[in-house]
């Protein structure tokens, strides 16, 4: 190839620099199935295959070229664009590989796709595959990805024709190609760039993005040839061009083979597939789990609470199911409709407190199917919009910056609530709306930024006296997300709450039952942090009347700050604090805390293995200042949280993951637990 590039030069610099430049860059790639190693682990930046014919490089979305029509080759020309200038968002399973990745942590970098990161088209944290339907001759597991990107044609995604050179913003003078680009694009004008005004000529090219590059310039040159007088062109051009054409002729009839492949499966699924618009993404979770110790609940616990409910638990082995629904209408929104069933209940390792809560214990119902998520998000303009009707969850819109450990409480990140995000996120749920919108006049102070703000309200549904979607509780969010380089994401949040009497602060919106009689009825448990974190109300009373059942409604205001450090490829740090100031109405105030970091290497072992270590100190009562309080300010002992697992990916769609938490003075006094776990995800 070398020595046909070098004569080129001797015969034409025009035909040269065609050449050059569409090898470097000129149309999205057609993969074949025998994809490398990094589009396993990344296929959301790589186009899926459609054979298995010719082993190619790691493919990119590059800028394309495209063709005019010609008259002799038009068919096989429309053909090959058709594949390769559509770029895809097809969802496939994929394991985690980076430090600091999708969602979630630090896709910060523009509105239009990063925004609302845990909510792009597939469930947060779930990295799903999909259901596949496939024909009973062609084994072609990604058959759906191709469908789907083969039905989007035409759409607004399609690359733009250029006229000229300055309309590609990462193209500038003193690039090497500059002057053979600008030549493609004025004289020959068979150059098109992305949506977004990019070319991006710097991307890996395979042999068919050259041949269908080629092809498209060689039918504008044809054109030319026609139109122009007769010594336009040398005989020796000519032939130049003529063993071009031959040399990737091989390629462009397997690309118009493949469209006529690709047009019969398409014909098959609408035939046989249940939704034209619809995917089932499924997680089932097996686990067993025992917690161990001497556990004496009674014991130095603060304020005089006392209890009879000592944990003496056995080894359980339980279940948790999620059926997702994911529907798009645009290609660009999601519906969201999530059915769950699970019997793993969590361990009561002290009093009232929500400590030893893991990810599968929440929503726990006795294996009864239940609705259990219902959303929808869809971008308004540059910005993302996500309307929530039941269970929804700040985390759902807002990036968490906790990469490896949020799996927004899946069965692929960390075992207990505490570890997967900061708790400022737990206060408020249910239903409401949200908005992240791109702040442009901060990225050239703190690079790519986003802002979120959101509203959840827990018992929206309810038309009684304390319902309603603004008369009961709820959770208001702002967030500022935004980028130092390449490496760090910072995440500043402030979340303003309403919560009932009986109602935990850190509870999803959880409301709970004033009617009760009974004091452990009365209650909901929080989804992290201890008894007296939770409902500072009626510590307050407790320890002034030594009435615990004498609770008010609390408003609060908490501020938060997350982070996320890629030390490397494989190493990632992530942290976070929160501090809440509890005003308990009628009764005076109290401050709570929280505070945690980790560290995660991925990939030890083999791609897609996760080793998690995370310590901390789960939400507490720091103090209380409330009349007939007496030195508020001892509250008992930091409640700390230390917790190590091992994900160990054992194939694409199955993850095995042994772990254990140790508790340090569960509620602020209690004797220590520790939580051994083994963990079983199927992913489908």
């Amino acid at each position: 190839m070398s020595k046909l590039l070098w004569k080129t030069l001797l015969v034409s610099p025009a035909v040269l620099g065609a050449t050059l430049v569409v090898s470097v860059g000129a149309v999205r790639a057609v993969d074949s199935t025998s994809v490398s190693s990094a589009n396993e682990l990344n296929p959301t930046e790589a186009v899926q295959p459609l054979t298995a014919e010719v082993e190619i490089q790691q493919p990119q979305p590059i800028a394309s070229v495209t063709a005019p029509t010609a008259q002799q080759t038009q068919e096989l020309s429309t053909t090959a664009t058709k594949v390769l200038v559509e770029p895809t968002t097809a969802q496939v399973n994929v394991p985690a590989q980076v430090a600091i990745t999708q969602n979630q942590q630090l896709n910060l970098a523009t509105p239009e796709t990063e925004a609302l990161a845990p909510i792009p088209s597939v469930t947060p944290g779930v990295n799903p595959t999909l259901a596949q339907v496939t024909p009973a001759a062609p084994a072609d597991s990604n058959v759906l990805d191709q469908i789907n990107r083969y039905s989007r044609e035409g759409n607004s995604n399609t690359i733009d024709q250029v006229t000229n050179v300055t309309q590609l913003s990462d193209v500038s003078p003193g690039d090497w190609a500059y002057e053979a680009l600008q030549s493609l694009v004025e004289r020959y004008g068979c150059i098109a760039g992305y949506p977004d005004g990019t070319y991006r000529g710097n991307r890996a090219l395979t042999r068919y993005e050259f041949a269908a590059g080629l092809n498209a310039c060689l039918q504008q040159v044809e054109r030319l040839i026609a139109a122009s007088v007769s010594d336009f062109v040398t005989r020796e051009d000519l032939e130049t061009l003529q063993r071009l054409v031959q040399e990737f002729e091989a390629e462009l009839a397997t690309l118009g083979t493949r469209v006529d492949d690709l047009e019969g499966r398409v014909a098959f699924l609408e035939d046989n597939q249940f939704s034209t618009t619809t995917k089932l993404v499924g997680e089932v979770i097996f686990a067993v789990t025992d917690s161990f110790g001497d556990i004496d609940n009674n014991s130095n616990l603060p304020f005089g609470f006392t209890a009879n409910n000592a944990d003496d638990s056995n080894t359980i082995f339980g279940d948790r199911v999620r059926l997702d629904l994911q529907t798009s209408f645009t290609g660009r929104d999601v519906l969201h409709t999530r059915l769950q069933a699970g019997n793993l209940e969590a361990f009561n390792v002290s009093p009232g407190s929500a400590e030893g809560t893991q990810t599968f214990n929440l929503f726990e119902n006795g294996n009864d199917i239940v609705l259990d998520w219902l959303s929808y998000t869809f971008p308004f303009g540059s910005s993302k919009i996500y309307v929530a009707a039941f269970g929804g969850i700040h985390s759902d819109y807002a990036p968490t910056l906790n990469p490896y450990f949020e799996d927004y409480d899946g069965g692929n990140g960390a075992l207990s609530t505490f570890a997967s995000e900061s708790p400022i996120y737990r206060i408020g749920g249910g239903a409401g709306a949200a908005i992240s919108l791109g702040v442009g006049p901060l990225e050239s102070i703190l690079g790519p930024s986003t802002l979120t703000i959101g509203y959840l309200a827990g018992d929206a549904a309810n038309p009684g006296e304390d319902g309603g979607l603004f008369n009961g509780n709820y959770g208001a969010l702002a967030q500022l997300n935004f980028n130092l380089g390449d490496r760090i994401g910072i995440g500043a949040t402030y979340v303003h709450g309403y919560h009932d009497a009986f109602s935990p602060i850190f509870g999803l919106g959880a409301t709970g039952d004033s009617s009760a009689t009974n004091f452990n009825d009365q209650f909901t448990n929080g989804v992290v942090g201890t008894f007296f974190a939770n409902n500072p109300s009626a510590t307050a009373s407790g320890i002034a009347t030594g009435d615990y059942g004498n609770t008010v409604p609390t408003v609060t205001n908490s501020y938060g700050i997350e982070a996320a450090f890629r030390l490397t490829d494989n190493i990632s740090i992530s942290g976070f604090g929160a501090f809440t100031n509890a005003i308990l109405l009628g009764q005076g105030g109290a401050e709570i805390w929280t505070y945690g970091a980790g560290i995660a290497f991925s990939d030890l072992g083999k791609e897609g293995n996760v080793l998690g270590i995370f310590g901390g100190a789960q939400p507490y009562l720091g103090s209380v200042d409330a009349p007939g309080v007496v030195n508020g300010n001892d509250t008992g002992d930091r409640p700390y949280h230390v917790e190590a697992f091992y994900k160990y990916q054992v194939s694409d769609n199955i993850s095995v993951t042994p772990g254990v938490i140790w508790l340090t003075a569960p509620n602020q006094g209690a004797d220590d637990a520790v939580i051994g776990t083994l963990r079983t995800t199927f992913r489908f």
